[in-house]
């Protein structure tokens, strides 16, 4: 199995204490506020070297104290294993991988490769554009391993770009506009790659659980298609001839950071008349096509990690929902007691009754 144990030391409200997790699929059962979601934390933490819950570092470390660790046994069917170290101390983060520090995170992402489903993924399915531009990033940075690097130069050219358009400093702009559309076509071709992919597993799962055909994701480049966006010199043609209107809005008003991805049906938007239970499904689905797309471009299976995300779903929807999860190298879900979780379980899966931060099988 993968995760085979994971050490906690003040993290969040869990003991000190290392948990086992050598079995293919662990349930975590216990009321809100107990702990089971800061063991799925802790997982997403050793994995990416980030919280899916907070930004700030200082808030996971247990009330009272001032820093935290965790330890993690990574062992693949492949054959590799890997120590993953994690140490909070003095407002100041490292982490190790087998011994040696990493220096940026990306030296962790293909390392073991976690899915997330939790409950705030409703956002790539109601919220901003900008949490599915986010989704589409996060995803491509699974699969693709220049796509990270990609991304961030993209980002310090636009804060490059509107910081000197903020501050009437014009001298530059001829630069980051070439540099800007070098990227950006870059990102966007890639967006619309990952979207097509996308679109050859969502639709279909959608239909087979809610029985709704048609529903599809629709990419809306900022970059039009009559601009070209293959043509780096459209692209900086565009981004002259609209350049006095960045001026006056001191910001850069095209480019992939203004893409829109939308849910449609029959060329309408879908999500504005679609039910809750409906856009969770989004959502969740979102996650499955994640996993079924990394596993075709990698050829390895994730671990899946399912934060209390079926509770809005009713018990039919709940059970196609699980026949249709994409196969994983290992499974971690949390349940509220009274959920019918056996329905769900095998014969190896194993299952932690959480209270108060500790764990009894």
């Amino acid at each position: 199995m993968p995760f085979l144990y994971q050490t906690f030391y003040n993290f969040r409200n869990l003991k000190n204490d290392t948990i086992d997790l050598s079995s293919k699929e662990v349930y975590f059962v216990g009321e809100n506020g107990q702990g089971k979601s800061n063991i799925l934390e802790s997982l997403y933490y050793s994995s990416y070297g980030i919280s899916f819950r907070t930004n700030l570092d200082s808030r996971i470390v247990r009330n009272g104290e001032r820093d935290f660790s965790l330890n993690s046994m990574y062992a693949r069917d492949s054959g590799q294993s890997h120590k993953i170290s994690v140490i909070f101390e003095g407002n100041r983060k490292k982490i190790e991988k087998d011994g040696k520090k990493i220096q940026d995170r990306k030296e962790l992402i293909n390392t073991i490769p976690c899915i997330l489903f939790c409950h705030d993924d409703l956002r790539f399915a109601t919220g901003e554009p900008e949490s599915r531009r986010f989704f589409i990033d996060q995803s491509l940075s699974l699969f693709d391993p220049t796509y990270l690097d990609e991304i961030r130069s993209y980002k310090k050219i636009l804060k490059s770009r509107n910081f000197v358009l903020k501050n009437h400093e014009y001298e530059m702009l001829d630069v980051y506009d070439q540099q800007l559309a070098q990227i950006g076509i870059v990102v966007q071709d890639k967006r619309k790659k990952a979207i097509f992919q996308f679109n050859q597993i969502f639709g279909q799962l959608f239909e087979q659980i809610t029985g709704i055909e048609g529903v599809s994701i629709a990419y809306h480049p900022s970059w039009k298609e009559k601009e070209s966006p293959n043509n780096q010199r459209d692209i900086l043609n565009f981004l002259i001839a609209h350049r006095e209107k960045d001026k006056v809005m001191e910001t850069t008003l095209s480019g992939p950071h203004r893409d829109r991805i939308d849910f449609v049906r029959d060329h309408h938007f879908f999500v504005s008349t679609a039910s809750t239970g409906q856009c969770r499904l989004i959502s969740l689905i979102l996650r499955v096509a994640q996993a079924v797309c990394y596993n075709r471009v990698t050829s390895s299976k994730p671990v899946l990690l399912m934060d209390d995300v079926l509770l809005e779903l009713d018990p039919d929807k709940r059970a196609k929902f699980n026949a249709l999860l994409p196969e994983y190298e290992q499974l971690f879900c949390t349940f509220l007691p009274g959920e019918p979780y056996e329905r769900y379980m095998h014969s190896t899966t194993k299952i932690y009754k959480i209270q108060g931060g500790e764990w009894y099988e």
